[in-house]
């Protein structure tokens, strides 16, 4: 990838995630950088096709850090933890690109490309619970339904506690990581007996 390519993905993402994608002129993204619109037009043949290669891109580079982080370790269940930290640190760092995957998931141009990544974050994490389901580490359920269920919990706490509130990742993932190993039910035979 060349620099102006980078550089013209980097401006307009930050552009788009402050200002909004609607807001945000080519004009904008080329006056901040310096440079005149057929630089723009020499890389884009438009500000969607723009929007679609940087949301592309932020998926891979947030799947690039997830097995960044799983890389070399055997245990599946530590893999699973270390995929959570990672994807909500990168979330965490990256919060204008993850304004930007929220924003395209409302707008149905863009929301395929988002609806593939979550359809790729399930086919990465799968092999995972699927081996902790086989070394007896995880319930022994549905792997599928099991992987969606930790991918929705840290989602939906990414969305709510770190992206709209601004908490911590590592806090957030200790969190998210506590719920995922132990459910929603406190444990202890009091616990067995109310439920029975």
């Amino acid at each position: 990838m060349t620099a102006w390519r980078q550089e013209l993905m980097d401006v307009a993402a930050r552009r788009f995630a402050a200002d909004g994608y609607h807001a945000t002129s080519v004009t904008s993204i080329v006056d901040d950088i310096g440079v005149g619109k057929g630089v723009f037009y020499w890389y884009f043949t438009s500000k969607d096709e723009l929007l679609s290669e940087i949301l592309v891109d932020a998926l891979h580079s947030m799947r690039m850090a997830q097995r960044d982080a799983i890389a070399g370790e055997p245990d599946p269940a530590r893999r699973i933890e270390w995929g959570i930290r990672a994807s909500l640190r990168w979330l965490s760092d990256h919060r204008h690109l993850y304004v930007l995957m929220e924003l395209a998931r409302t707008e149905e141009r863009f929301a395929q490309i988002i609806r593939q990544g979550d359809r790729q974050t399930v086919a990465d994490a799968l092999p995972h619970v699927s081996a902790g389901i086989t070394a007896g580490l995880l319930r022994g359920e549905d792997p599928e339904i099991l992987t969606m269920a930790i991918l929705g919990v840290t989602a939906h706490l990414a969305r709510v506690l770190v992206l709209e509130q601004g908490q911590d990742a590592d806090r957030v993932a200790e969190s998210v990581i506590a719920f995922c190993r132990q459910g929603y039910l406190a444990s202890g035979p009091s616990v067995a007996r109310r439920i029975a």
